[in-house]
Parts: C-alpha cells; structure tokens; sequence
C-alpha cells in the first residue's frame, strides 16, 4: 500500500466517482481507477459499492478510510516539518474551534501566522460539541484545538486565559444595571442553542446552579444569530462576551454570580512548528476575564 493509494480512495469517497475524484486530484482517471482496483486486491477486499447515486464506500471501506486519512494527515504533517527550514513553514495546519471561543484572538494570531508563513495553509473549522472535539483530537486529526477546559482536558493543554459570559437581550430587566443578577432573569424567554452543544450545556448548568428553569424561546446554531435574535427582542441569550459584535455593547451585561469558562489549547501529540508558532502567538492574545464590551447609561 503507498499513500498515493490511500489519497485516491479519500478522493474517490470525497467526490462519489472515479472521474470527479481524478479531476479533483489533476490526474488521469484510469490511474485512479488502476490505484483503487490494485488497492482493493492487495487488502482482499471491497472498498466501495456502486450505487445510483455514484461510488458508496462499504463498512470495510469506511473503517479503512478512517485510517488512511490520519495517515495521509500525518504525513502532511511530517512533510511540513521536514520542510521547516530557513524560518519557513509550508504544508497544511487543521484548527478546530469551540463554538464561542477565541472570537477576537484567533483572527489576530492567524493573521500573524499567515504573514510570518505565506506558504503555510490554514484550515479552520468551529465545532459545537465539545465532545466531537475531544474525539478529533484522541485521533490526531487536529493540528491544534481551542476549547473551553472541562474534567476530560488533557493533562498537557495550555491554558491561555479565560472567557466570561455575558446576557445579551433587549427585555432583561434592570436595563441600566452594570450587572444583571441571574434570578432577576426568572421566566425570561431564552435564544438556547443546539442541545448537543457546549454552550447550551453552560447556559443550563448556570440556571440550574441559581433554580431558574429556561422557558426556551428559540434555538440557534451559531452564537451571531442568537445575538441578532436577542438584539431584536425575542429573548435573551448567554454567549460569550467576545462573540458580541460592535453595535450591541449597549445590551450586553456581565451576570452576577459571574460566570466564565478556562480557554485551553490542545496540541497534537508530537506537534510540529506550526503548531508551536501558533500556540506562541495566541498566547501574545488578550485573554481576559472581563473583556466584554462596556455597557453604555
């Protein structure tokens, strides 16, 4: 087996055919077709089933495409690192992020990233579900990961500070108030977010832990939606503060008890450079506790 086979097969599984995956890779189709055929006999197995929708990957196949992409991802990773020389980094750098956090710091430290490498290729996805990320991270997939720390946080992450949350809602009372009390929030409606996400797992443990019960007046999967849908009166959310964009500081308050949630980075086992530089630089970030837009009388 060769890793140019296992990048065929991921192409193949990618695109749903022979042609589209040889397009995608610039290469001529029946070399694609030649890879997976010889890869097939040499495993003794049937890689993908055709269908009439295209080229399905079978049970086998699947739990073999898992391992050819952390193959193909490792050795990425190694051609990056052999190829860290004269200060340049080349290759390819996964970042995944925790819904929510790293809103203001992560653009500032990829763009530092990006100019100090022009050649290095960023890829950078948000994931809701902070068990989703654990699991991405136990396969090695990610290069680095940016998560609010919780009991199953491995022993080594890197704590770069910490995110406070704040109640974003045109009808909260005590409008004028620096600080909302939580049980003055007792049967407001609530912008919640998807069930299996971290953040509605926050905003439910914060109201059982103070014995209000959410009424939920709707339910978003991105933190700007939900702060949009409070700014328009139809409930009030918990977010972090960093995610509240410029123009709605003037319905954002800091909630009494205070709340706020570690932000930790997760670094691949045996990280490279690029990891390295970029953990360098967002730990240059401010990371606060208390940065949250200012409330305006």
């Amino acid at each position: 087996m060769s890793l140019r086979q296992f990048e065929y097969a991921l192409a193949v599984a990618e695109e749903g055919s022979v042609t589209a995956a040889a397009e995608l890779l610039h290469v001529a189709q029946p070399s694609v077709s030649q890879q997976i055929r010889g890869l097939e006999r040499e495993l003794g197995v049937e890689l993908f089933a055709r269908t009439p929708t295209g080229l399905v990957p079978t049970v086998v196949g699947r739990a073999f495409l898992r391992e050819a992409e952390a193959a193909v991802s490792a050795a990425r990773r190694a051609r990056a690192t052999a190829r860290a020389v004269a200060d340049e980094l080349v290759g390819e750098l996964v970042v995944a992020v925790q819904m929510g956090f790293g809103t203001r710091q992560l653009p500032g430290a990829l763009g530092a990233l990006r100019h100090r490498f022009p050649r290095l290729e960023v890829t950078v996805f948000e994931e809701p579900s902070s068990a989703e990320l654990e699991r991405l991270c136990r396969r090695g997939v990610l290069g680095l990961a940016l998560m609010a720390a919780c009991e199953r946080s491995p022993a080594d992450a890197h704590h770069l500070g910490d995110e406070e949350f704040v109640v974003v809602g045109a009808g909260h009372r005590q409008p004028g108030a620096d600080r909302v009390e939580l049980r003055e929030l007792d049967g407001e409606p609530w912008v919640r977010f998807d069930r299996d996400s971290a953040l509605d797992g926050v905003l439910l443990n914060v109201l059982r832990e103070n014995g209000l019960t959410p009424v939920t007046a709707a339910r978003a999967s991105q933190t700007a939606t939900a702060v949009r849908w409070a700014a328009h009166g139809l409930g009030v959310t918990l977010v972090p503060a960093s995610v509240v964009p410029h123009g709605h500081e003037h319905l954002v308050r800091p909630v009494l008890p205070a709340v706020s949630q570690p932000v930790i980075a997760v670094l691949r086992p045996g990280a490279g450079p690029a990891e390295a530089a970029l953990l360098e630089l967002l730990r240059k970030e401010t990371w606060s506790g208390s940065d949250f837009p200012s409330p305006t009388h």
